[in-house]
C-alpha cells in the first residue's frame, strides 16, 4: 500500500508540474512558436507524471485513488489545452 506521505509528495509534484505547464502555455500563447523547448518539456513532464500516477495508483487505497484520479483529471486538462493550444 502507498503511504500517505508518498501520495502527498506525488500530489505536490503534480501541482508543480501543472504550474509549470500553465506557465509554458501562457508563454507560448504570447510567443507562439518561439517557445518550442519549454512547451515540449511541459508536455513531457505531464506525461511522466501521468505514467507515475498509474503505477502509484496500483498500490493506493480507495481514498488515495480518488485523490489521484482528481489529479489525473487536472493533468489531462492542461495537457489537452497544451495540445489543442486553446487561447
Amino acid at each position: 500500500m502507498a503511504t500517505r506521505q508518498s501520495i502527498e509528495d506525488f500530489i505536490g509534484k503534480c501541482q508543480q508540474t501543472i504550474e509549470f505547464a500553465q506557465e509554458q502555455y501562457n508563454h507560448t500563447a504570447r510567443q507562439e512558436h518561439y517557445n518550442a523547448e519549454g512547451y515540449t518539456e511541459a508536455l513531457q513532464a505531464l506525461e511522466d507524471a501521468y505514467n507515475e500516477m498509474t503505477v502509484l495508483a496500483l498500490s493506493a487505497n480507495s481514498q488515495q485513488r480518488e485523490r489521484l484520479n482528481r489529479m489525473r483529471l487536472q493533468l489531462q486538462g492542461i495537457q489537452n489545452d497544451l495540445i489543442l493550444q486553446r487561447h
